[in-house]
């Protein structure tokens, strides 16, 4: 078994980064809590970020394999929070490091913030407002290595709020950023269902220069069935989107991965263009030891890696988690080589 990554600490949600020559990793932080667990995700309850970076992805790790550079955010020091610091994400542009985040406003609604450093290892200095037109959770960062152009991905259901962005508040339209109303009723563990529903995605928005604001409104990222050239529909568990976006390019063709939540899936799909339409590819990961499943996909030294969590050093306490890292491998036709749970 593939021994986990970080032991000192409670880890998940890593997105990993290759920034001047080395591994850093952006992930939650975990933490023991009172709170009971429930779909809403309350149990999850995270108050810092940590920055971790190595040149070791081999086990097995030493001591000194990877280096813990602290706590680079809290949530106090973010003016717009009120809780919850979720799955984060990094990019570099132009001499500066952003970091991606969501959290709960004061009104409990959750958005997505940027703070700012100049070193990849942090400190983070936050904005001292969310990202206009941004809502729900889990920000993946994408510079396309060939354009330069940078996206945002983003999106969560049950507890990410995403299903209450579906424009079905009576009367209700778009703000000036092309968000639809907030509808309160959708909250906690729904989602839309029934035959000829087609399931709920995930959003992606061009970033402007700034890296800070988007260039224009946050639209769907549309995954098909390949099989009918569809959007997924609702009631497909197995492959609908459900949190967890990454996205990343190899040989022309850009990978854009997710977590299906209630079936504890990593799955892909592929497409030719950042903005999508993408087509659904298959697995890249069976369900791990835990309720959750989250991951990202960096190449290293040639080699590409997923990096993922799993509860083994909680002994299956699922808001207590830790990261890992294994290899993958693609196929001749670009197909990522499905891997088997530990």
């Amino acid at each position: 078994m593939t021994p986990p990554l970080i032991t000192h600490l409670y880890t998940a949600d890593p997105s990993a980064h290759v920034f001047e020559g080395r591994v850093y990793i952006y992930p939650s932080h975990d933490r023991e809590t009172d709170i009971e667990f429930n779909d809403n995700g309350d149990q999850y309850d995270m108050t810092d970020y940590h920055v971790f970076s190595t040149t070791t992805l081999d086990p097995p790790y030493g001591e000194d394999a990877v280096t813990d550079h602290g706590v680079v955010l809290r949530a106090e020091d973010v003016p717009w929070a009120s809780k919850q610091l979720w799955a984060p994400d990094a990019a570099f542009r132009d001499g500066k490091y952003y970091l991606y985040f969501p959290a709960r406003d004061k009104t409990s609604v959750f958005r997505i913030g940027v703070a700012v450093g100049d070193s990849p290892a942090g400190p983070f200095t936050a904005d001292p407002e969310p990202i206009p037109g941004s809502f729900s959770i889990d920000p993946a960062a994408f510079v396309d290595p060939d354009t330069g152009d940078a996206y945002l991905y983003f999106g969560g259901l049950w507890g990410g709020q995403l299903q209450c962005y579906q424009g079905t508040v009576a009367g209700g339209s778009a703000d000036a950023h092309g968000v639809p109303p907030f509808d309160a009723a959708w909250q906690g563990p729904q989602e839309p269902s029934g035959s000829g529903v087609a399931a709920l995605f995930p959003k992606v928005a061009p970033l402007a220069r700034d890296m800070r604001t988007f260039a224009s409104p946050a639209r769907d990222l549309v995954i098909l069935a390949p099989e009918t050239g569809e959007p997924i529909a609702a009631d497909d568990h197995d492959r609908r989107f459900f949190e967890a976006a990454w996205m990343h390019k190899r040989g022309g063709k850009y990978y854009f991965s997710y977590s299906t939540g209630d079936t504890h899936y990593l799955a892909y799909a592929l497409g030719d263009s950042p903005l999508g339409p993408f087509t659904y590819a298959g697995r890249i990961l069976e369900p791990v030891l835990g309720w959750t499943t989250h991951h990202s996909i960096a190449e290293f030294q040639g080699r590409w890696w997923l990096f993922h969590h799993d509860c083994e050093l909680s002994k299956g306490v699922s808001h207590l988690r830790n990261v890992k890292v294994r290899e993958i491998f693609y196929d001749d036709e670009g197909k990522i080589l499905p891997l088997a749970a530990e």
